[in-house]
Parts: C-alpha cells; structure tokens; sequence
C-alpha cells in the first residue's frame, strides 16, 4: 500500500486545483460510507488522522492523500471495528513505509467469537479490591462513591474499567476540598448527556444491519469525545466571566 501523507499541501498550482473543501470530500466519501458526515471528518481530523492545509481565511483544502487517509480510517473503523488509537498505529507506519501489522486476537476493536454481535464485546470488568487498589482509596471512601451515586457497581459485584479513572479524578479533586456529595451535579450532568447520546444513536443500534450497528458504537464514542470537549471549554468561559 503506498505511503500517504496528513500534512499540508506544497502550495503549488497542481496542489491548488486538486484541493476540495470538506464539502467536497464529504460528497466522494459517501459512495462507500453513507453515513459519515462533516462533524466526523472534522472529529478525525481533530484527533490528528488528517491534517488539510488551510488557506489564509482559515478554510480547510484536503488534497487527494487526505482523502485516501479519510477513507483508510473509516474503513478500518467499518470493516475491521478498528478504535482509533490502532488506526493512528497503522497511519504511522504507513507514513514510515512500514505494512502495518494486524490487531493481534483479543486486541479492542477485533471481534471476540461469541460476541453478540460483530465489534462488541464484553466490557471490562474489575473486583472491589483491585478497584481499591488501582485507586489508593480505603473502603470507607468507596462507600460513600456508591453511596452518592459516583460508581456503581453491577450485579456481578464487578466495576467497568471507568470506574478506577473515576476514582482517580474523585480523589484528586478530594485534594483541592471537593468532597463526593460536592460531585452529585458532575454526576447527572455526565447521566443527562449520555441519554442524549443513546437518544440519536438508539436507531442505529437497533438497524439490523450489522456495520450498522458497529457504526453506532463509534458514533457514541466519537459524541461522547464532542461531548467532554464541550463541557470543558464551557467551563473555561464560565469561569473567565465570573465575577472577581
């Protein structure tokens, strides 16, 4: 497979007139891919797989190797339920010259035999004392986590592996003075957000086509991703304009 290149374009003639908007790459990729749109290929490109060149008002010139690139990532993610961070992997070697070597079994994004369906698989899970020990917390803080609502866990008594990043985060803003019962609104904001997420990609989730259904599960990632960026820069702006 030839070498293909994210960066920017030389700036000559040739580069000028085979240059497209996003507008225009949208239209060749939704040949192959019907449901990619232009919040995706901007969310790609904002996770650094592609890097059009941008013109002096700012707006985005993808050249022919930026198309071949959309179209790698979101074969990879279609056909093979490849996570981005494997995608990313293989980019990079391609940009070496490299062949790209294939998800070794039990890889994320490999479907497992038994699987319910292709690209899903079990999530996960963890025990109570290597969820304590992954986090540093004592039992009694676990216990009030679950008492408010902050982790949960399931009914085989096991977390999912968000729970120690959960732990982690709870414990560091301990060190500045926000205690769990501080967190609650943290906590149903995160709950409102993924029911809206569920909202717009339930009808994916339920095609009975089974890429489809693999497409629903990046779309919840990838919104989810749009989602915490968000709710972070609306933080940043809340806190500019308070009152000092």
């Amino acid at each position: 497979m030839p070498m293909m290149s994210g960066g920017a374009g030389d700036g000559t003639a040739t580069a000028d007139a085979a240059a497209l908007s996003i507008g225009a790459v949208l239209s060749r990729l939704r040949d192959e891919f019907p449901e990619v749109t232009i919040s995706k290929i901007r969310f790609l490109e904002a996770e650094g797989l592609v890097e059009p060149r941008r013109t002096p008002a700012g707006y985005r010139k993808f050249g022919p190797a930026d198309v071949e690139r959309l179209a790698y990532v979101l074969r990879a993610q279609r056909d093979h339920y490849l996570p981005l961070r494997v995608i990313r992997e293989q980019l990079a070697a391609l940009d070496r010259g490299e062949r790209p070597a294939p998800p070794r079994p039990g890889e994320p994004g490999e479907p497992l035999a038994g699987a319910e369906e292709p690209g899903r698989r079990p999530a996960p899970r963890i025990g109570r004392a290597e969820l304590l020990a992954a986090t540093g917390a004592g039992a009694d803080e676990l216990a009030q986590w679950e008492s408010f609502g902050l982790v949960e866990a399931g009914r085989d008594g096991g977390y999912d592996a968000e729970a120690v990043t959960v732990g982690r985060l709870i414990a560091e803003l301990g060190r500045f003075g926000l205690e769990p019962r501080h967190l609650r609104a943290v906590k149903a904001a995160a709950d409102r957000e993924a029911g809206l997420v569920e909202q717009l990609v339930a009808p994916l989730r339920r095609h009975r086509n089974p890429q489809t259904r693999a497409h629903a599960e990046a779309t919840a990632q990838e919104l989810a991703a749009l989602s915490v960026r968000l709710h972070a820069a609306m933080v940043r702006s809340a806190l500019r304009v308070l009152p000092r």
